[in-house]
């Protein structure tokens, strides 16, 4: 259950994937002078040394952040928090979800993470201290159901679950509904994988007979070795923003040059 460990696949192709709409989204959100709330489930350490062993071993940042970069504009807001985190931690930085809202977000707005593992917790407390975010060491989902409706209502809440345990893909949509149920102004988003599997396609019909005007967006893209099982990445997106179709779109065709 606490086995998996990002650092791993930190800045994979899925991360951008995930990264880039985030950060968009978020852009987009502080456009309107009203405070929010963010809520992450599955936080990790929120900081990644591309340079390091473990990032290096697998190659996945080789065929996600270093192979795509150069693709989106320097003003793109993904481009922007990479830019961040590079001018303050160093050139191999890499900013995982809690990093990208905490540099995206305002003074007045309210950033709340969970992560379960310890060891990790611990690295995300030492990395985001300066962003001044509301901490837990829980499961993420027991979090989000005791904070929903946040104060202030007006937010964004992002699952990211690692999926080692099987019963998570039947789980979810049970917990997408009950949260959206006492916060339905919120903008929930789900990452999932695509996998030869097939795993996730029952999760999905049941997320889409739920909120059938979500949003799914998925990008595909080669296996980063020989029997990786993970052909694609994909968002589910309660309560979509204006324009994130758009947006999608465009990231789609950034995945398809590059693929």
């Amino acid at each position: 259950m606490l086995s998996y460990q990002h650092h791993y696949h930190a800045g994979n192709a899925a991360d951008v994937h995930k990264h880039a709409l985030l950060a968009w989204m978020l852009d987009y959100l502080m456009h309107k002078d009203k405070p929010l709330s963010y809520i992450e489930t599955h936080a990790g350490r929120g900081l990644y040394d591309l340079g390091d062993a473990a990032a290096t071993k697998t190659g996945e940042a080789a065929q996600g952040i270093n192979r795509l970069e150069a693709a989106f504009a320097p003003d793109h807001p993904y481009r922007l928090r990479l830019d961040a985190t590079r001018a303050a931690h160093g050139a191999t930085a890499y900013p995982g979800s809690p990093l990208i809202a905490a540099l995206s977000l305002r003074a007045d707005d309210c950033l709340h993470l969970a992560e379960l593992h310890p060891g990790e917790h611990a690295l995300l407390a030492s990395h985001l201290t300066p962003y001044r975010p509301r901490l837990r060491q829980e499961d993420g989902f027991a979090m989000a159901h005791t904070l929903c409706p946040p104060t202030p209502r007006r937010g964004l809440l992002l699952a990211d679950p690692s999926y080692e345990i099987k019963t998570e893909y039947d789980s979810i949509p049970r917990h997408f509904a009950q949260i959206a149920r006492k916060w339905n102004v919120g903008i929930l988003m789900l990452w999932y994988p695509i996998l030869t599997s097939g795993t996730h396609t029952a999760m999905l019909t049941h997320l889409g007979a739920t909120f059938p005007d979500a949003l799914r967006h998925e990008v595909r893209f080669p296996p980063v070795r020989e029997g990786h099982r993970m052909t694609g990445s994909g968002m589910f997106v309660v309560n979509p923003l204006y324009g994130l179709r758009e947006e999608a779109a465009r990231l789609s065709r950034i995945f398809a040059a590059k693929g």
